[in-house]
């Protein structure tokens, strides 16, 4: 019995590579896929990078990333020079003085990074030194509470409440008093101001100041939670006249009925579960458990950034928050099919 074997395929394989040559990988394919996860990471909008400030609090902790970043880059640049040069113009056995490797240690290695950190030690410390200052006595004041998982917003002397929202007037430095209601959380505005820890039982103090009108957007950025990252905020930034005026319809009472629609989605609102722990001003909801719906019509966002605030989004937060947001602490309402439609459209006439 004799055995056969067809080695045609292996011999035209060998035939067709050189031995003793592997197959190199391209570098076009990978230049390609790397050029396309670039694009990508820029397909994100314009979020509110603290590289990109709108106020001077922000404006001091960008220069001195900048700064840093410029100096890390030259340090890199003068090893990959000292390198190549090695690898270049160093080959071979070449006699070096005795002592001339030392003094470059010293001088390179040590000397010159001592200085460079001291600088940048004094520069954080003026930096710091700023950001600490107290606006002025009568600087406007926002008095802003943390709860799982929304923020909580009141000017001392309105009568009214709004949620997840802070109006200040360009140009002005406005104190922020913080508290947290349950767990750590941390008050953030990156085009704005660094950080700030909301520790329980105590009251912490920021400022934020905008150079320019807009609107910008705040985040908890200390981990609360299984809804940690649904807890955004938005500080919108406008002239004085506009603040005054939105102040005063913070004091006033909300937006009143004017279609028959509107008349049942309040008579809704007012006689079912919602009052119980919401409040409307000028109505008999005056619950406190959770956000004062005064003006939620105008709102950006509901549950605190988790959704669009737009009639079908708020639908479904009224009958089952949950599906939206897990553990929220609002319930699934009874609310009928009925009059469903009428709470929304009352809901959203209040702005």
């Amino acid at each position: 019995m004799s055995l056969s074997v067809d080695t045609t395929a292996g011999m035209t394989r060998s035939a067709a590579r050189p031995a003793g040559r592997r197959r190199q990988p391209r570098p076009l394919p990978v230049l390609t896929a790397l050029c396309g996860l670039a694009l990508l990471a820029g397909c994100g909008g314009d979020p509110p990078s603290a590289l990109n400030p709108a106020g001077t609090g922000a404006a001091r902790v960008a220069n001195l990333w900048w700064l840093l970043f410029w100096i890390s880059l030259a340090v890199v640049a003068e090893v990959m020079a000292l390198l190549i040069w090695a690898l270049v113009f160093r080959r071979g056995n070449v006699r070096v003085r005795h002592g001339q490797p030392i003094r470059f240690v010293a001088i390179a290695g040590a000397g010159l990074p001592f200085v460079i950190l001291v600088a940048v030690y004094g520069v954080g410390l003026r930096d710091l030194a700023a950001l600490a200052v107290d606006p002025d006595p009568d600087a406007p004041t926002v008095e802003v509470t943390g709860h799982k998982w929304w923020w909580e917003v009141r000017y001392p002397g309105a009568s009214g409440a709004t949620a997840n929202e802070i109006h200040i007037p360009v140009g002005e430095r406005v104190k922020v008093r913080l508290r947290t209601d349950d767990v750590l959380h941390s008050f953030w505005v990156p085009q704005l101001m660094p950080k700030t820890d909301l520790i329980a039982g105590e009251t912490r103090e920021t400022w934020l100041r905008a150079e320019r009108a807009g609107r910008y957007r705040g985040q908890c950025a200390e981990y609360c939670g299984t809804q940690h990252a649904h807890m955004a905020f938005l500080v919108v930034a406008e002239p004085r006249t506009d603040f005054d005026a939105w102040l005063t319809r913070l004091n006033a009472p909300a937006r009143q009925p004017r279609t028959e629609a509107e008349r049942r989605g309040q008579q809704a609102f007012v006689q079912g579960t919602c009052a119980a722990c919401h409040a409307v001003r000028g109505t008999g909801a005056q619950g406190q458990v959770g956000p004062d719906l005064s003006n939620v019509g105008s709102r950006w966002s509901l549950g605190a950034g988790a959704v669009p605030n737009d009639a079908g989004h708020l639908g479904g937060w009224i009958v089952n928050s949950q599906t939206v947001k897990p553990g929220n602490a609002m319930p699934p309402q009874p609310v009928s099919a009925a009059a469903l439609p009428d709470l929304i459209t009352y809901l959203r006439s209040l702005d």
